[in-house]
């Protein structure tokens, strides 16, 4: 059988790590490549950026950052989409107050590091409490956020505070879509989730439980066996 392309688009300061899990558990079923998301600061540029990269078909998922860059990947090129999984993300604008909280972020990446906020502000933020003291887990959201550095944080926060609201988008979306994310997540809860859904004529979702907001580190079975089902319904066209 013909694997499937599989474009993933990781969130704010991770990499391909985020994804290494599903990488290997749906290697039979599908060619999974992780594409790059903080080489610009603008959602349009990035999104062109993908697509001038990617197959003329192809699945695409994003979690978090790389859900909303999805939906600008949609935007411009619907046709190209044989499925879509939206993990963990938000289709709704930013408001002031997320606004506000991503610049003082900023500010404290650039004053104490990246280490030093994620560790206090964002990690505490991402995971299910009790995935707190999984030291492994943690290093690796710490270590990909060192890779990939301060000015890819300063492009995703310009990025995802001018995002449009895709709401509007949803209900034009026909391909199989999986919306996704963690019970516990409470950066992108499952009220955000049930609002995709169902605007989305196509969406089946899934809410896993004893999960924060990095749901493919967090409880990778759950979330491999979820996209595992989303890569076998058949395109609509």
């Amino acid at each position: 059988m013909e694997r499937i392309p599989l474009l993933l688009l990781p969130g704010t300061l991770c990499d391909a790590r985020l994804w290494r899990h599903q990488q290997q558990a749906l290697a039979d079923l599908a060619a999974a490549v992780v594409m790059p998301v903080g080489t610009d600061s603008s959602l349009g540029a990035l999104a062109e950026n993908i697509l001038r990269q990617a197959p003329p078909r192809f699945a695409l998922a994003g979690l978090s950052f790389g859900g909303i860059l999805a939906f600008e990947i949609l935007r411009r090129a619907p046709q190209r989409i044989s499925h879509l999984a939206l993990l963990d993300t938000n289709a709704r604008a930013d408001t002031s107050v997320g606004t506000e909280a991503k610049r003082e972020q900023l500010e404290l990446a650039a004053e104490r590091g990246l280490e030093t906020l994620l560790r206090e502000k964002l990690i505490p933020a991402y995971l299910f409490p009790a995935h707190l003291a999984n030291d492994e887990l943690v290093q690796t959201i710490v270590d990909m956020a060192l890779d990939s550095g301060i000015d890819v944080f300063k492009n995703q926060v310009q990025a995802v505070v001018e995002r449009p609201d895709s709401l509007g988008d949803l209900a034009g979306i026909h391909c199989p879509t999986l919306v996704l994310c963690g019970r516990q997540d409470g950066l992108c809860p499952p009220d955000r989730h049930e609002e995709m859904a169902a605007r989305i004529p196509n969406a089946n979702l899934c809410i896993v439980e004893n999960c924060g907001h990095l749901s493919t580190l967090e409880q990778p079975a759950a979330v491999n066996a979820a996209l595992r089902e989303w890569l076998t319904r058949k395109p609509l066209r």
